[in-house]
């Protein structure tokens, strides 16, 4: 208890005690609420911080979390202040255990401490695993509509059934421990469950073996269930066409007594104890207790929880955790060990210990998640066996050595065992070491072969004799470093699954790990689409028309969809397709039997949704003819046909944009044929007449259904055909604000998420500093802010203090041009990214909170304090993948106007190609160095022409740093980058086989585009050295042909879209595995490599002849470079090239070969003509002969002649062009070419102008 300020003690350790607590005894078991603690009165002796430890009987400690798992309690800063902590979940226990972590660096531990809480009364039975409690009901079977059943349990093995019942009719209620996982079998009435025999289960929990107290409830309404464990709820429907759950006889609890009843599956029964074990509120446990009539009791249960308790160590060190223990003296069988562990890790040391016959030694270790045994005879010579798979499951796994005659034998579970055939009889030495080796010891003594060991052991024994951990603890036996004793503190990091869009969740002993494979999500914790949020992006990026999957929500919970994105037009058109396609006919329709057809599209009603919400502009065409069928009753009105919007609402109008007015097209546009009516359907002609419209009040649209329903009477008869879905437009991409006063804002409600938040936008300003957003709660707080002319700063608290990442700039950003900023804070790390410059990230302590809490409102362009506004444009500003509406707040704020001055702050295509628009005083210019065209609007093409054995190769720098921010003292970085490649290219040649482009990485991966021996192109992925490559063949006609080609080619993970000329296509990669560490991208010849397939090979090796267009690589223009830098290292030119036209080119090659074809033609025919064999014969032959060499040389002469000219006029070209560009783009390269292997999204946000 404490004491006041006058009193005096308080608890302080011995100086020689390493690992000091003080223990509370409640003398019975209570609900503890609370703990408050002080420092030792008058002294400086104080605890900073603690760990909470429970436990029923002062054996098996178990850690109290509060709130994020986070472990540790802040304690006190002086002698006498009191620090009261409410527990957030209460804990019902006896002991209490207050371990210092820190203390006063004044003086030393000191402590007094107070418990609150009130008592606690349970009904608690003791099952051995081979015993159970039957409750019977007063009839056959019990059908119940409702249920509620609510327990606590305790175990000591991770399999058991708790509480089993069934029915004749297929009914059953099955709750078990499965793998230590708390598993729910619930059937209503499913008959096709009891002709397949398989059982669905809901899982909840795991590691529920740990001998602690779990709280379960289960909540059961008809087919609704909720379903409880420790706090965490999950809700769901169960399977069966019944609402009642029918029980025959009897409920067990405990186990199954009777196997083999009908619809009974085989388990183990419980081993441990229950408690307050309620069935639609009998107290099951009190009426055993009292022997009532109702309750059956089968083997041994008894009424108080007790048992073996199993004392545990921890080690917490991957490299310096190790348990020395001396060996008892071998049995006379030989020398023997057991123990009992369970880990995460993949890898650790178990036991490793010197034998007397020297140098031999026996070690024994997880590697790769399988168990392995050596025996080490010399330096040189090992024998070794291995068993089990994924022993680093998480789950006690149980392992014993022993020797028997001139062999030494390894058990493992219940597996068979392995064997190593021994030359002499194992003697022990009289030491073994487990979990690791002392940092003290040589290699000749121990040594860790990969890592310590990291997790928990138990009931070990050498030769026989169990150790006492207790012992240990205290000192009397052995010697250790970084162990926990009585207490095994391995948690799931995978529960809650923290991985987001159905990411899957691996962890080690630390930390947890996202694999994103498949899912359309990157980074870590799968919060990031990998997809652009519309059409609009990808025609910014340089995409062309094609299918692509785009994400409207970006890190929302709504997933990618696939669209075709036409972008032929002055606008660009997202077009989503449906199920009905082709014109439909209808005849014998009526009012009461109509018609109907249901549309279903390729994506969700959601995405639908999201889509039309973000577009400027939405349509559907619905094409309409009809012949004595009516659309509207001609006398009341009445709509005879109709189609249901998004929502299943009805509507009735059949064009335009109004939807209160129930008319047709041609009435909105006054040129229906019978003015009378207002469609052209409703005058009842008998002939064929059209009522087509354009729908386009988007917030109806897409169409989900029509129904049509006078087709009945003779002659009557319609055909329509519903368009797909085309919207255009991205509404966040231009909408914007401008802040002209510092104290200004723009405010919108709270940010909700609280475990993930990702924020980006686009800002140009003039002034020095201002805060872009602000959100505070009552100590989180979260900031983003332009801290000085060149830095950006995201920081945030989260409870453990603040964080602070800055990204500076080697020029200033208050330059009045468009920035980019991406800031994102999830569980595992926060990072922060400004245009291209190296993200800046810092990883999240494995303990840190998690929860984001804030409470007050967003400030957009200024903070609660209303100083340090931001003063300039923002736009685009999105919030996980939600957009927030600048444009209209700013209508209503004063200081704030909606839009951005200047040419390039809208949508208006002024640079092409990839061109960034910047702004100047008295207008703009278009920097075209990322793009891989030139001139005044960036649509100029490059081209280049190849001579036999000439190539490029364009040399990719390191993989561009990922830089901690300089307050990170801890925690490792990681490169995360997506599965995409964006590769465009224009090509004339007539030679085959031929090698277009080649793009290598260091980690032996390629892509190849090559023509194949019949002219035709192939695609080579190679994304795994040991898989072979995906090959795709777009044409199955020959490219080679003196024609120029355009070939685009846009990858998102494992979907491959190719376009070559207007031909689209879509393959699907058997990977989606990025391409690491990109090292070249060569065009033409390659040569000196034996990574490349062997057709690739014998491509590269022929090379390329003929001329290069627009080459562009993500956002690198290898053949621009060429040309304006052929002096830098990251370019190597082999053989002549020269700037050329590759349109010129391909016209004269075309007029050649039109030329060379014809006249042979031509001599063929008169061969053909002739009929006499006379010396007429001959000397038509050679006329003809002489006549077609004449114009092969002719033909010949002129494609020299013109290829000489457009090199001339090419090189003159260049030499005006190299001029206009080399300033920028020398020094782009020279400068910046660390981003150049930046991921494609980041270096070309800047384009979003």
């Amino acid at each position: 208890m404490l004491v006041l300020p006058h009193g005096g003690g308080g608890w302080s350790p011995k100086l020689t005690d390493r690992y000091p607590w003080l223990q509370v005894d409640l003398r019975d078991r209570m609900e503890v609420t609370a703990v408050a603690t002080q420092g030792r009165h008058d002294s400086s002796d104080w605890v900073r911080g603690y760990m909470l430890l429970f436990s029923d009987t002062g054996r098996v400690w178990k850690q109290y979390r509060q709130e994020d798992n986070v472990g540790r309690f802040v304690g006190n800063v002086d002698a006498d202040g009191v620090v009261q902590h409410k527990l957030p979940h209460p804990i019902r226990t006896r002991f209490l255990r207050f371990v210092p972590l820190d203390w006063s660096s004044v003086g030393r531990v000191g402590l007094r401490a107070e418990v609150y809480g009130c008592t606690y009364k349970s009904y608690v039975a003791d099952f051995d695993g081979r015993s159970s409690l039957l409750y019977r009901f007063n009839q056959k079977s019990m059908s119940t509509a409702k249920d509620v059943i609510s327990l606590r349990f305790k175990s000591r093995q991770a399999e058991g059934v708790l509480l089993h019942g069934e029915g004749q009719r297929g009914d059953y209620i099955t709750l078990e421990l499965h793998r230590g996982k708390l598993a729910l079998h619930l059937n209503l009435d499913d008959t096709r469950v009891r002709t397949s025999g398989a059982r669905e289960a809901v899982t909840l929990g795991s590691l529920l073996d740990d001998q602690h107290w779990h709280s379960v409830l289960i909540e059961r309404f008809n087919r609704q269930v909720n379903f409880t464990l420790d706090r965490h709820t999950q809700h769901f429907r169960t399977r069966g066409d019944g609402d009642t759950l029918e029980v025959d006889y009897e409920l067990s609890f405990g186990g199954i007594p009777l196997p083999g009843k009908p619809g009974t599956f085989l388990r183990r029964n419980f081993h441990g104890c229950m408690e307050n074990l309620y069935y639609n509120g009998v107290n099951i446990i009190d009426l055993a207790k009292r022997r009532k009539p109702q309750i059956y009791s089968v083997g041994n249960v008894t009424f108080s929880c007790s048992g073996p308790q199993l004392v545990a160590a921890t080690f917490l060190s991957s490299s310096s955790s190790f348990l020395s223990l001396p060996a008892p003296p071998p049995t006379p069988e030989g020398l023997s060990m057991r123990l009992q562990f369970r880990t995460w890790n993949a890898d650790g040391l178990l036991l490793s210990g010197r034998l007397a016959q020297e140098p031999q030694r026996l070690v024994l270790q997880i590697s790769s998640g399988r168990l392995h045994l050596t025996h080490q005879t010399t330096a040189l010579k090992t024998s070794e066996v291995s068993t089990g798979q994924r022993v680093n499951d998480g789950l006690w796994h149980s392992v014993s050595l022993s020797t028997r005659g001139m062999q030494i034998t390894m058990t493992l579970d219940n597996e068979p065992s392995s064997t190593i055939q021994l030359q002499d009889q194992l003697l022990s030495r009289d030491t073994f070491y487990f979990g690791g080796c002392p940092e003290s010891q040589g290699d000749e003594e121990c040594s860790n072969p990969t890592m310590a060991f990291q997790g928990c052991m138990r009931l070990i024994l050498i030769n026989n004799q169990p150790i006492d951990l207790i012992l240990v603890q205290r000192g009397r036996l052995g010697t250790y470093h970084q162990l926990q004793f009585d207490i095994c503190g391995i948690r799931d990091r995978c529960l809650p699954n923290f991985c987001e869009h159905g990411g899957r969740c691996s962890q080690s002993w630390g930390s947890f790990q996202c694999d994103c494979t498949g899912t359309g999500y990157s980074g870590a914790t799968c919060h990031n689409s990998i997809y652009e949020a519309s059409c609009e992006a990808y025609r910014l990026i340089g995409s062309s028309s094609g299918y692509f999957s785009i994400d409207p929500d970006g890190s929302g919970p709504l997933g990618p969809m696939q669209v075709y994105c036409n972008m032929t037009e002055q606008k660009v058109w997202t077009v989503v397709l449906h199920n009905t396609s082709n014109a439909v006919k209808v005849q014998g329709s009526t009012l009461e039997r109509p018609h109907v057809m249901q549309f279903n599209y390729s994506a969700s009603p959601d995405q639908l949704h999201a889509l039309v919400a973000s577009s400027d502009q939405c349509q559907q065409e619905v094409v309409y003819q009809c012949r004595k069928s009516r659309l509207f009753n001609t006398w009341d009105g009445t709509p005879l046909s109709y189609w249901l919007d998004r929502r299943g609402e009805k509507r009735t109008y059949w064009g335009g944009y109004l939807p209160g007015v129930q008319q047709c097209s041609c009435s909105l546009e006054e040129n229906c044929m019978d003015m009378n009516y207002f469609c052209n359907c409703d005058a009842d002609k008998e002939t064929w007449v059209n009522d087509t419209g354009i729908l386009s009040y988007k917030d109806h649209l897409p169409v989900r259904e029509i129904i049509i329903g006078d087709t009945h009477r003779p002659g009557s008869e319609a055909v329509y055909n519903i368009g797909p879905l085309r919207c255009h437009g991205d509404r966040s991409l231009w909408n914007a604000a401008s802040f002209y006063q510092e104290s200004s804002y723009l405010h919108f409600p709270t940010l909700q998420s609280t475990l993930s938040i990702d924020i980006s936008f686009y800002f140009k300003t003039g002034a020095p500093s201002g805060v872009f957003l602000e959100n505070l709660g009552f100590k989180d707080f979260i900031r983003v802010e332009l801290s000085s002319p060149s830095t950006v700063t995201f920081s945030f608290d989260v409870g453990d203090g603040p964080v602070i990442l800055s990204a500076k700039s080697p020029v200033p950003l208050n330059d009045r041009q468009w920035h980019w900023v991406q800031a994102e804070r999830n569980v595992k790390e926060a990072s922060l990214q400004v245009d291209q410059l190296p993200l800046r990230f810092l990883e999240t302590a494995a303990d840190a909170h998690l929860h984001l809490k804030l409470s007050g409102q967003l400030f957009v362009g200024g903070s609660a304090s209303r100083q340090h506004g931001f003063l300039g444009c923002m736009r685009a500003l999105r919030v996980n993948g939600a957009h927030l509406d600048l444009d209209e707040r700013a209508k209503l704020t004063p200081g704030v106007s909606s839009g951005c001055p200047g040419h390039c702050s809208h949508s208006a295509s002024l640079c092409h190609n990839r061109g960034r628009c910047i702004e100047q005083s008295g207008g703009y210019i278009c920097d075209c160095t990322h793009s891989a065209y030139t001139g005044p609007s960036c649509k100029d093409e490059v081209s280049v022409s190849f001579e036999k054995g000439s190539s490029v190769s364009y040399a990719f720098r390191d993989s561009f740093l990922v830089m901690r921010d300089s307050s990170s003292s801890q925690g490792s970085s990681t490169v995360s980058t997506e599965s995409r490649e964006n590769v465009a290219f224009s090509f004339v040649t007539t030679q085959t086989p031929a090698m277009l482009l080649t793009i290598s990485t260091t980690s032996l991966q390629y892509v190849a585009i090559i023509l194949a021996h019949n002219g035709s192109l192939q695609i080579w992925y190679r994304l795994h050295e040991e898989r072979r490559p995906d090959v795709f063949s777009p044409t199955p006609f020959s490219l080679a042909d003196g024609r120029l080609h355009r070939v685009r080619i846009h990858r998102e993970a494992k979907d491959v879209y190719v376009q070559v000329d207007q031909d689209s296509k879509k393959y699907t990669l058997s990977s989606d595995t990025e391409l690491n560490s990109v090292r070249s991208l060569t065009l033409g010849k390659v040569t000196g490599t034996d990574v490349l397939d062997e057709k690739v090979a014998m491509a590269g090796s022929k090379g390329f002849v003929g001329c290069f267009s627009s080459v562009q690589y993500n956002h690198v223009a290898p053949l621009k470079a060429a040309l304006l830098n052929r002096g830098s290292s990251l370019v190597t030119i082999r053989g002549n090239l020269v700037e050329a036209s590759c349109e010129a080119l391909a016209a004269s090659t075309s007029n050649s070969f039109t030329d060379h074809v014809e006249e042979p033609d031509r001599a063929n025919e008169q061969d053909g003509g002739v009929t006499r064999h006379d010396s007429a014969v001959i000397g038509g032959v050679v006329t003809a002969v002489v006549f077609s060499s004449l114009c092969v040389l002719a033909a010949m002469t002129r494609f020299l002649y013109q290829h000489r000219q457009a090199r001339r006029a090419a090189s003159l070209q260049e030499k005006e062009t190299q001029r206009r560009l080399e300033a920028a783009y020398h020094a782009e390269l020279h400068h910046n070419m660390h981003s150049s292997t930046l991921h494609m999204r980041d270096s070309l946000r800047e384009y979003y102008i």
